[in-house]
Protein backbone atom coordinates (compact mmCIF):
# COMPACT_ATOMS: atom_id res chain seq x y z
CA UNK A 1 0.00 0.00 0.00
CA UNK A 2 2.86 2.44 0.51
CA UNK A 3 2.65 2.65 -3.65
CA UNK A 4 -0.36 4.68 -3.38
CA UNK A 5 1.00 7.39 -1.95
CA UNK A 6 3.55 7.60 -4.80
CA UNK A 7 2.75 9.34 -8.30
CA UNK A 8 4.64 9.41 -11.55
CA UNK A 9 5.68 12.74 -12.59
CA UNK A 10 8.53 14.42 -15.71
CA UNK A 11 11.44 16.02 -13.49
CA UNK A 12 10.85 19.45 -12.18
CA UNK A 13 10.88 22.28 -14.84
CA UNK A 14 9.73 19.32 -18.45
CA UNK A 15 7.24 21.23 -20.62
CA UNK A 16 3.86 20.81 -20.09
CA UNK A 17 1.62 18.08 -21.91
CA UNK A 18 4.93 16.02 -22.28
CA UNK A 19 4.47 12.13 -22.42
CA UNK A 20 7.55 11.12 -21.63
CA UNK A 21 11.79 10.32 -22.67
CA UNK A 22 11.96 8.31 -25.70
CA UNK A 23 14.19 5.30 -25.03
CA UNK A 24 17.96 5.97 -25.71
CA UNK A 25 19.78 4.62 -28.85
CA UNK A 26 20.62 1.54 -27.34
CA UNK A 27 18.01 0.99 -24.68
CA UNK A 28 15.43 -1.46 -24.55
CA UNK A 29 12.10 -0.53 -25.38
CA UNK A 30 9.84 -1.04 -22.69
CA UNK A 31 6.42 -3.49 -23.14
CA UNK A 32 3.52 -2.16 -25.57
CA UNK A 33 0.31 -1.72 -23.94
CA UNK A 34 -2.13 -3.69 -25.53
CA UNK A 35 -4.74 -1.77 -27.91
CA UNK A 36 -8.05 -3.08 -28.89
CA UNK A 37 -10.40 -0.91 -30.90
CA UNK A 38 -13.95 -1.44 -32.38
CA UNK A 39 -16.77 0.47 -33.90
CA UNK A 40 -20.41 0.15 -33.71
CA UNK A 41 -23.11 1.66 -36.20
CA UNK A 42 -27.41 0.34 -36.50
CA UNK A 43 -26.13 -3.10 -34.04
CA UNK A 44 -23.00 -3.70 -36.69
CA UNK A 45 -19.90 -4.09 -34.05
CA UNK A 46 -16.62 -4.39 -36.00
CA UNK A 47 -12.93 -4.67 -34.58
CA UNK A 48 -10.55 -2.42 -35.77
CA UNK A 49 -6.66 -3.31 -37.04
CA UNK A 50 -4.61 -1.11 -34.99
CA UNK A 51 -3.02 0.75 -37.42
CA UNK A 52 -6.10 1.03 -39.11
CA UNK A 53 -7.13 3.86 -36.25
CA UNK A 54 -6.22 7.02 -38.59
CA UNK A 55 -8.46 6.45 -40.77
CA UNK A 56 -11.54 5.46 -38.68
CA UNK A 57 -10.87 8.05 -36.55
CA UNK A 58 -12.41 10.57 -39.15
CA UNK A 59 -15.44 8.13 -39.47
CA UNK A 60 -18.95 9.46 -40.05
CA UNK A 61 -21.10 10.99 -36.79
CA UNK A 62 -23.16 7.99 -36.88
CA UNK A 63 -20.11 5.48 -36.02
CA UNK A 64 -19.01 5.40 -32.82
CA UNK A 65 -15.59 4.22 -31.98
CA UNK A 66 -14.10 2.50 -28.74
CA UNK A 67 -10.34 2.30 -28.58
CA UNK A 68 -9.18 0.92 -25.49
CA UNK A 69 -5.70 0.79 -24.22
CA UNK A 70 -4.67 -1.91 -21.40
CA UNK A 71 -1.18 -1.60 -19.48
CA UNK A 72 1.16 1.21 -19.94
CA UNK A 73 1.36 2.88 -22.89
CA UNK A 74 4.73 4.25 -24.12
CA UNK A 75 5.81 7.55 -25.57
CA UNK A 76 4.74 6.56 -29.48
CA UNK A 77 1.73 4.95 -28.54
CA UNK A 78 0.48 8.02 -26.68
CA UNK A 79 1.69 9.98 -28.95
CA UNK A 80 -0.40 8.23 -32.07
CA UNK A 81 -3.71 8.16 -30.53
CA UNK A 82 -3.05 11.62 -29.54
CA UNK A 83 -3.06 12.66 -33.36
CA UNK A 84 -5.74 10.53 -34.26
CA UNK A 85 -8.43 12.05 -31.68
CA UNK A 86 -7.31 14.89 -31.10
CA UNK A 87 -6.40 14.41 -27.67
CA UNK A 88 -5.24 17.33 -25.39
CA UNK A 89 -1.64 16.86 -24.51
CA UNK A 90 -2.24 17.50 -20.84
CA UNK A 91 -4.94 14.73 -20.29
CA UNK A 92 -1.96 12.30 -22.26
CA UNK A 93 0.04 13.34 -20.05
CA UNK A 94 -1.59 12.47 -16.93
CA UNK A 95 -2.31 8.80 -18.64
CA UNK A 96 1.44 8.64 -18.80
CA UNK A 97 2.00 9.88 -14.71
CA UNK A 98 0.05 7.53 -12.95
CA UNK A 99 -1.16 7.98 -9.32
CA UNK A 100 -3.78 10.90 -10.43
CA UNK A 101 -6.13 12.07 -8.41
CA UNK A 102 -9.39 11.02 -9.56
CA UNK A 103 -10.90 14.53 -11.69
CA UNK A 104 -13.05 15.42 -15.09
CA UNK A 105 -12.04 18.32 -17.58
CA UNK A 106 -13.84 19.70 -20.01
CA UNK A 107 -12.16 20.76 -23.44
CA UNK A 108 -13.15 22.16 -26.43
CA UNK A 109 -14.30 18.79 -28.34
CA UNK A 110 -13.69 15.95 -25.64
CA UNK A 111 -14.18 15.65 -22.22
CA UNK A 112 -12.10 13.68 -19.85
CA UNK A 113 -12.36 11.50 -17.06
CA UNK A 114 -9.81 10.01 -14.46
CA UNK A 115 -11.32 7.31 -12.11
CA UNK A 116 -9.13 4.73 -9.99
CA UNK A 117 -10.49 1.29 -10.11
CA UNK A 118 -10.13 0.10 -6.43
CA UNK A 119 -10.13 -3.80 -6.05
CA UNK A 120 -9.04 -7.09 -3.42
CA UNK A 121 -5.92 -8.47 -4.32
CA UNK A 122 -4.37 -11.17 -1.91
CA UNK A 123 -5.88 -9.43 0.77
CA UNK A 124 -4.68 -6.33 -0.05
CA UNK A 125 -6.54 -2.87 -1.80
CA UNK A 126 -4.97 -2.65 -5.39
CA UNK A 127 -5.78 0.69 -7.00
CA UNK A 128 -5.73 1.33 -11.07
CA UNK A 129 -5.90 4.52 -12.89
CA UNK A 130 -8.39 4.72 -15.39
CA UNK A 131 -8.61 7.49 -17.78
CA UNK A 132 -11.73 8.10 -20.34
CA UNK A 133 -11.79 10.47 -23.36
CA UNK A 134 -15.57 10.81 -24.29
CA UNK A 135 -15.54 12.74 -28.14
CA UNK A 136 -18.84 13.30 -30.20
CA UNK A 137 -18.44 9.89 -31.77
CA UNK A 138 -15.31 8.26 -29.74
CA UNK A 139 -14.06 6.75 -26.43
CA UNK A 140 -10.43 6.06 -26.15
CA UNK A 141 -9.90 4.72 -22.80
CA UNK A 142 -6.83 3.60 -20.38
CA UNK A 143 -6.64 1.92 -17.78
CA UNK A 144 -3.22 0.80 -16.28
CA UNK A 145 -3.51 -2.69 -14.39
CA UNK A 146 -2.75 -6.19 -16.03
CA UNK A 147 -6.09 -7.16 -16.31
CA UNK A 148 -8.82 -5.47 -18.93
CA UNK A 149 -11.97 -4.50 -16.70
CA UNK A 150 -14.32 -3.84 -19.29
CA UNK A 151 -15.12 -7.31 -20.63
CA UNK A 152 -18.73 -6.95 -19.38
CA UNK A 153 -19.38 -3.57 -20.96
CA UNK A 154 -18.10 -5.90 -24.08
CA UNK A 155 -20.74 -8.77 -23.64
CA UNK A 156 -23.50 -6.37 -23.43
CA UNK A 157 -22.59 -4.08 -26.59
CA UNK A 158 -22.94 -8.18 -28.21
CA UNK A 159 -26.67 -8.36 -27.39
CA UNK A 160 -27.19 -5.48 -29.20
CA UNK A 161 -28.32 -3.17 -26.49
CA UNK A 162 -30.38 -0.43 -28.10
CA UNK A 163 -28.84 2.55 -25.83
CA UNK A 164 -25.30 1.99 -27.48
CA UNK A 165 -26.48 2.79 -30.59
CA UNK A 166 -28.83 5.80 -29.83
CA UNK A 167 -26.92 7.52 -27.01
CA UNK A 168 -23.73 6.77 -29.03
CA UNK A 169 -20.25 7.41 -27.26
CA UNK A 170 -22.10 8.94 -24.27
CA UNK A 171 -23.50 6.06 -23.09
CA UNK A 172 -20.91 3.85 -23.77
CA UNK A 173 -18.69 6.62 -21.44
CA UNK A 174 -21.49 5.95 -18.30
CA UNK A 175 -21.34 2.25 -19.47
CA UNK A 176 -17.16 2.38 -18.35
CA UNK A 177 -17.74 4.47 -15.29
CA UNK A 178 -20.68 2.88 -13.97
CA UNK A 179 -18.64 -0.34 -14.49
CA UNK A 180 -15.15 0.86 -12.65
CA UNK A 181 -17.20 2.90 -10.06
CA UNK A 182 -19.29 -0.61 -8.81
CA UNK A 183 -16.28 -2.24 -8.57
CA UNK A 184 -15.72 -0.63 -4.90
CA UNK A 185 -18.82 -2.46 -4.07
CA UNK A 186 -17.43 -6.11 -3.43
CA UNK A 187 -14.20 -4.51 -2.06
CA UNK A 188 -16.52 -2.57 0.60
CA UNK A 189 -18.34 -6.20 1.30
CA UNK A 190 -15.14 -7.84 1.96
CA UNK A 191 -14.01 -4.83 3.92
CA UNK A 192 -17.11 -5.02 6.24
CA UNK A 193 -16.81 -8.85 6.71
CA UNK A 194 -13.24 -8.26 7.78
CA UNK A 195 -14.20 -5.54 10.31
CA UNK A 196 -16.44 -7.89 11.67
CA UNK A 197 -13.81 -10.08 12.11
CA UNK A 198 -11.39 -8.20 14.10
CA UNK A 199 -14.50 -6.94 16.43
CA UNK A 200 -14.96 -10.88 16.92
CA UNK A 201 -11.04 -11.40 17.73
CA UNK A 202 -10.47 -8.37 19.82
CA UNK A 203 -13.50 -9.06 21.99
CA UNK A 204 -12.34 -12.62 22.53
CA UNK A 205 -9.00 -12.69 22.68
CA UNK A 206 -6.70 -9.59 21.82
CA UNK A 207 -2.82 -9.59 20.81
CA UNK A 208 -0.32 -7.65 18.78
CA UNK A 209 -1.28 -9.33 15.43
CA UNK A 210 -4.55 -8.06 16.02
CA UNK A 211 -3.31 -4.48 16.81
CA UNK A 212 -1.43 -4.81 14.10
CA UNK A 213 -4.48 -5.95 11.65
CA UNK A 214 -6.36 -2.92 13.19
CA UNK A 215 -3.49 -0.46 12.02
CA UNK A 216 -2.71 -1.82 8.52
CA UNK A 217 -6.90 -1.64 7.93
CA UNK A 218 -7.00 1.96 9.13
CA UNK A 219 -4.35 2.58 6.70
CA UNK A 220 -5.86 1.25 3.82
CA UNK A 221 -8.77 2.89 4.30
CA UNK A 222 -7.30 5.90 4.43
CA UNK A 223 -5.44 5.38 1.62
CA UNK A 224 -9.01 4.27 -0.14
CA UNK A 225 -10.64 7.28 0.68
CA UNK A 226 -7.69 9.52 -0.84
CA UNK A 227 -7.92 7.81 -4.09
CA UNK A 228 -12.06 7.54 -4.16
CA UNK A 229 -13.08 10.71 -2.43
CA UNK A 230 -12.62 12.97 -5.37
CA UNK A 231 -14.93 10.57 -7.72
CA UNK A 232 -18.03 12.34 -6.29
CA UNK A 233 -16.55 15.88 -7.20
CA UNK A 234 -15.21 14.75 -10.77
CA UNK A 235 -18.61 13.07 -11.69
CA UNK A 236 -20.53 16.70 -10.44
CA UNK A 237 -18.17 18.36 -12.08
CA UNK A 238 -19.49 16.44 -15.04
CA UNK A 239 -22.62 16.93 -15.12
CA UNK A 240 -22.37 20.52 -14.29
CA UNK A 241 -19.96 20.98 -17.75
CA UNK A 242 -20.31 18.45 -19.37
CA UNK A 243 -23.51 18.71 -20.79
CA UNK A 244 -22.41 19.31 -24.56
CA UNK A 245 -22.12 15.69 -24.69
CA UNK A 246 -23.78 14.53 -22.50
CA UNK A 247 -27.67 15.64 -22.97
CA UNK A 248 -30.81 15.61 -21.04
CA UNK A 249 -30.76 11.28 -22.09
CA UNK A 250 -27.27 10.73 -20.91
CA UNK A 251 -27.82 12.73 -17.95
CA UNK A 252 -29.86 10.50 -15.69
CA UNK A 253 -27.29 7.36 -16.32
CA UNK A 254 -24.81 10.77 -14.55
CA UNK A 255 -26.74 10.95 -11.59
CA UNK A 256 -27.17 7.03 -11.35
CA UNK A 257 -23.15 6.98 -11.36
CA UNK A 258 -23.14 9.61 -8.79
CA UNK A 259 -25.86 8.46 -6.33
CA UNK A 260 -23.17 5.30 -6.69
CA UNK A 261 -20.19 7.12 -5.29
CA UNK A 262 -22.20 8.65 -2.94
CA UNK A 263 -23.56 5.24 -1.28
CA UNK A 264 -19.21 4.26 -1.11
CA UNK A 265 -18.13 7.49 0.35
CA UNK A 266 -21.40 6.71 3.16
CA UNK A 267 -19.66 3.05 3.67
CA UNK A 268 -16.15 3.88 3.42
CA UNK A 269 -16.85 6.67 5.97
CA UNK A 270 -18.40 4.43 8.69
CA UNK A 271 -15.66 1.67 7.85
CA UNK A 272 -13.07 4.56 9.03
CA UNK A 273 -14.98 5.15 12.37
CA UNK A 274 -15.36 1.22 12.45
CA UNK A 275 -12.10 0.62 12.68
CA UNK A 276 -10.67 3.68 14.42
CA UNK A 277 -13.59 2.02 17.55
CA UNK A 278 -11.63 -1.13 17.41
CA UNK A 279 -8.26 0.87 18.75
CA UNK A 280 -10.79 2.14 21.58
CA UNK A 281 -11.82 -1.51 22.20
CA UNK A 282 -8.67 -2.87 22.09
CA UNK A 283 -7.02 -0.96 24.49
CA UNK A 284 -10.17 -1.36 26.95
CA UNK A 285 -10.02 -5.14 26.24
CA UNK A 286 -6.85 -5.13 27.11
CA UNK A 287 -7.11 -3.29 30.35
CA UNK A 288 -9.90 -5.54 31.43
CA UNK A 289 -7.61 -8.44 30.67
CA UNK A 290 -5.08 -6.91 32.83
CA UNK A 291 -7.78 -5.65 35.46
CA UNK A 292 -8.72 -9.36 35.77
CA UNK A 293 -5.22 -10.51 36.20
CA UNK A 294 -4.24 -8.14 38.83
CA UNK A 295 -7.64 -8.97 40.61
CA UNK A 296 -6.55 -12.99 40.61
CA UNK A 297 -2.85 -11.37 42.02
CA UNK A 298 -4.30 -9.05 44.84
CA UNK A 299 -6.88 -12.02 46.26
CA UNK A 300 -4.04 -14.16 46.30
CA UNK A 301 -1.69 -11.16 48.33
CA UNK A 302 -4.83 -10.54 50.23
CA UNK A 303 -5.08 -14.16 51.18
CA UNK A 304 -1.06 -14.58 52.24
CA UNK A 305 -1.41 -11.83 54.80
CA UNK A 306 -2.86 -13.30 57.26
CA UNK A 307 -0.97 -16.51 56.84
CA UNK A 308 2.52 -14.50 56.68
CA UNK A 309 1.64 -12.89 59.80
CA UNK A 310 1.21 -16.14 61.25
CA UNK A 311 4.10 -17.91 60.39
CA UNK A 312 6.00 -15.04 60.90
CA UNK A 313 5.06 -14.83 64.44
CA UNK A 314 5.46 -18.00 65.58
CA UNK A 315 8.90 -18.20 63.38
CA UNK A 316 10.66 -15.73 66.12
CA UNK A 317 10.76 -19.29 68.49
CA UNK A 318 11.31 -16.85 71.36
CA UNK A 319 11.86 -19.39 74.37
CA UNK A 320 13.04 -18.78 77.82
CA UNK A 321 12.23 -21.50 80.67
CA UNK A 322 11.38 -18.59 83.38
CA UNK A 323 10.37 -15.58 81.38
CA UNK A 324 6.71 -15.26 81.16
CA UNK A 325 7.16 -13.47 78.06
CA UNK A 326 8.03 -16.15 76.05
CA UNK A 327 5.69 -18.26 73.53
CA UNK A 328 4.21 -21.61 75.70
CA UNK A 329 2.91 -22.49 71.89
CA UNK A 330 6.02 -24.28 71.05
CA UNK A 331 5.63 -26.98 73.65
CA UNK A 332 2.19 -27.63 72.44
CA UNK A 333 1.82 -31.33 71.54
CA UNK A 334 -0.89 -30.32 68.48
CA UNK A 335 0.81 -26.94 68.13
CA UNK A 336 1.81 -27.70 64.25
CA UNK A 337 -1.31 -29.10 63.18
CA UNK A 338 -3.06 -26.61 64.98
CA UNK A 339 -1.24 -23.66 63.48
CA UNK A 340 -1.95 -25.49 59.66
CA UNK A 341 -5.60 -26.15 60.85
CA UNK A 342 -6.22 -21.92 61.79
CA UNK A 343 -4.56 -20.96 58.22
CA UNK A 344 -6.66 -22.90 56.71
CA UNK A 345 -9.68 -21.55 58.12
CA UNK A 346 -8.42 -18.12 57.66
CA UNK A 347 -7.68 -18.75 53.92
CA UNK A 348 -11.10 -20.40 53.21
CA UNK A 349 -12.93 -17.82 54.79
CA UNK A 350 -11.41 -14.83 53.22
CA UNK A 351 -11.99 -16.90 49.93
CA UNK A 352 -15.71 -17.28 50.84
CA UNK A 353 -16.13 -13.48 51.47
CA UNK A 354 -14.49 -12.53 48.69
CA UNK A 355 -16.67 -14.98 46.22
CA UNK A 356 -19.82 -13.75 48.38
CA UNK A 357 -19.15 -10.16 47.41
CA UNK A 358 -18.44 -11.04 43.69
CA UNK A 359 -14.90 -10.02 43.59
CA UNK A 360 -14.07 -13.04 41.46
Amino acid sequence: MVDLFRKSYHPPGTAPGTLGLRPAEGEALAPAARITALRYHDHQFTAIPEEDLPTWSDAATDEVIWVHVQGTPTHDQLHHLGQCFSLHPLALEDVANTGQRPKSDVYEDHVVVILSHARWVNDEIALDQVNLFVGENYVVSFHSGDEDPFDPVRRRMQVRNRNFIEMGAPYLAYTLMDLIVDQAFPLMEDLGALIEELEEIVLASADKETLSRIHHLRRELLLLRRQLWPTREALGRLMREGTTLFDAGTLPYLRDVYDHTVHIMDLLESYREMASSLVDVYISSVNNRLNEVMKVLTVIATIFIPLTFLVGVYGMNFEHPESPWAMPELYAYYGYPVVWLIMILVAGGMLYAFKRRGWF
